[in-house]
This record gives C-alpha cells, structure tokens and sequence, in this order.
C-alpha cells in the first residue's frame, strides 16, 4: 500500500513515454536527455579519479574542490559571492536539490506559489512536504507570467515562491520584468525564493537573469543548478544548490538522509568541467539553436507550427486543430501512426489541466540526423484523429 502522502501522484510521465518509444522503435523526442556526451576530456577525468581511487565516500556537502569550482561559477557569471565551505552543498542531481529544499525548509500547511505547468517532481516533493500549491498558470501560446496572477496567488500564510527559468516544460525564459515582480513580492511579504536554473547557460537570444541577483533576493534566495544540462551528462546526476548558509543549511540537513554523497568520481570531474571546460556551454547553446530552428521548421512542415521558445531544449505545440481528445491521447497514438514520441504537456499541469490538454512537447536535444528522421516521419504521418 503507498503511502498517503504519494496518493494520487502518478507515475512520471518520461518512464512511460520513454519506454513507449523503447517498444515501439519510435524516435524518442519525448524525454530530455542528449544522445551525444559531453566533453571528452571531462569524462576522461571521471575516469581518471575512478583510476585514482576516488571510490569511497565523498563529504556530504561535495568535495572540496567541486564546491570551490561551483562558488567561482557563480562569481564569474553573475557576481554572486558565496563562501565554497558553508554557502554551496552538492546534490544528486538537481531532483534531489529540489526534494532537499523542500523537506528541509517547507512546513505543513505552508504555502508554495508554484509557477504551472511544473515539472513534475515539484509537485510530489510539495505533496510529500504537506505544502499547498499557489499555482500561477502560464498560458499558451507565450506562456508569459502575468503579474496581477502572480499577486492574486500570494496570501498571508505563503512562505515561498518556487520558481523554474529558464522554464520546463514551456522553454520560457523569464524576462527581467517578469523576475522583479517576483522580487518585489519576495521582498514585500518576506518569503523565500527556491529557484531551479538548470538550463541557464541553455538561453537563445535572450539574457538569463538569476532572481538572486535582484535587489534584496540575495539573501531570501537558494539556488539550484546541475552540471547534467549544460555539459550533457545528464546520467551523472551532479547537482548544486547555493545560497545563504541557512538556506544552504536547511537543504543539506535534509540531504544528509536522502543520499547523503552521491558520484564522488564524478565530482572532481564536474568541478574540472566548471574550471578547464568552461565554455562548452556557449558551444552547446548555440549547436541547440540551430537544432531547435530545423525541429520548428519540421513541425511546421507536418502541420505543427510550434511558438519558439527562449531557452531549454524544448519545444510546444498546440495539437487542437487535429481533432484528438487531448494530448495524451495523441501522444500514445503518434508511436504507432508517425514512429515518434512526444509528451503530452497536460501531465504537468494540475491544478487547470485544460490550460494544457492539447500541448504536447518535444525536446530538440538531439543530433540533427534524429531530428530530420524525427519530423520526416511526421510530415509523411496522417496525424488528424480519425
């Protein structure tokens, strides 16, 4: 029997889908994950510190040198300035940052404003944290944030704001505007600010601005990144969160019962990747905007114009004039009718699915011949209900 703090939570909808793709042969655009590594020479260093015994376990904050690596990262970037030993903690992968956070800092019955659609471990984690959802919906075709939403969701039992930008599933990059008027809230009523930028060097065209480096969000800001999206090792699950120390604190005082340490071969390796690789980044940003171009263009082509989004590696499309119930629906059909696979967007929203029923996404993270095959097949598919 599940528990009831995971009742009515459903099974995340990447397993499902990705191994619809599996048993099907279907090009996999659904979830997110890369299918060419990162830098060579990074994994090289992972295997040189496997060589070198670095086989036991690791601090439970990280390794010395990763959190230095990552306090660096933050001041070269955006002028933040964090102590390595009491200001950064290390993470199995953004996921458990966010679960952390969220155990170690939300009590029952607080109230989390939760931009929607989430990506989906915000919502268990705020579930098993007996927290209530505040969500602000963000609408289709922009998928902006309105700032009289944003006011109306705050009360005087909300504690924290939980934001995600750049923004999955939506590929919405927050725009300054747009994070003042969460900073001017955070301000105005106190709360704290838990912010998950794990696509922040993932941006076309457009800045990213970290909330922490607002007026006044420094200190009521703990923020969380990863090594997985922006170097392409999504498998290693190095993450991070940084922040004030009680910020900091409260997420590792959580942390140390969840893994503890996690990849301690492959903490050396990421904080050489920070250092040594520093600007693969760039290189990966601008190879994903030209992937993300050819996947619009192909979508169009098949009878899917697609809004472009900002950053992320992920794309939305409105499915409505097909004539399918919702997206689900579609995305289970289009295996066998067009051999790809998508993820229908209604499954990260909650609180106004309809806001999302007829949203599928599609990650463009892929090499360039996988795309073409991908949209190929689209364009040649019938891919009207019937």
């Amino acid at each position: 029997m599940i528990a009831s703090r995971l009742q009515g939570i459903p099974p995340t909808i990447f397993t499902t889908m990705s191994a619809l793709a599996v048993r099907t042969g279907a090009v996999n655009l659904g979830q997110g994950f890369p299918d060419v590594d990162g830098p060579p020479d990074v994994v090289a260093q992972a295997v040189a510190a496997l060589e070198g015994g670095a086989n036991q376990y690791a601090p439970g904050p990280g390794v010395p040198s990763l959190r230095q690596a990552v306090a660096e990262h933050q001041r070269r970037h955006y002028g933040l300035d964090w102590d390595p030993d009491g200001e950064v903690v290390v993470t199995t992968g953004a996921t458990e940052a966010i679960a952390g956070a969220t155990l170690g800092l939300v009590e029952p019955g607080d109230e989390v404003v939760v931009l929607e659609p989430y990506y989906d471990s915000y919502v268990a984690m705020l579930q098993m944290a007996g927290a209530v959802r505040r969500p602000v919906t963000l609408h289709a075709p922009d998928f902006r944030l309105d700032a009289d939403a944003l006011r109306a969701a705050v009360t005087p039992r909300t504690r924290f704001v939980l934001l995600n930008s750049p923004h999955n599933p939506t590929g919405t990059v927050l725009s300054r505007a747009e994070l003042s008027a969460v900073a001017e809230l955070a301000v105005e009523h106190d709360l704290t600010v838990i912010t998950d930028e794990v696509y922040e060097h993932l941006t076309f065209d457009v800045e990213h601005v970290p909330i922490a480096t607002l007026p006044g969000m420094a200190t009521r800001t703990l923020t969380i990144s990863s090594i997985g999206k922006s170097y392409s090792f999504t498998g290693w699950k190095i993450g991070w969160a940084t922040g004030p120390a009680h910020l900091v604190g409260a997420l590792l005082a959580a942390k140390q019962w969840l893994t503890f340490t996690s990849g301690a071969p492959l903490q050396p390796a990421a904080a050489y990747a920070l250092t040594s690789a520093a600007d693969f980044p760039k290189q990966l940003a601008a190879s994903l905007h030209e992937r993300r171009d050819l996947l619009l263009t192909g979508l169009a082509e098949a009878g899917l114009p697609t809004p472009t989004p900002d950053g992320t590696y992920f794309a939305v499309s409105d499915i409505t004039h097909l004539g399918w119930a919702d997206a689900t629906e579609f995305c289970l059909a289009l295996p066998e009718r067009a051999g790809v696979v998508g993820i229908p967007v209604q499954a990260f929203y909650t609180d106004h699915p309809d806001a999302g029923r007829q949203l599928v996404r599609w990650t463009f993270c892929k090499r360039p011949e996988v795309l073409a095959e991908a949209v190929g097949r689209l364009t040649a598919a019938d891919l009207s209900a019937r």
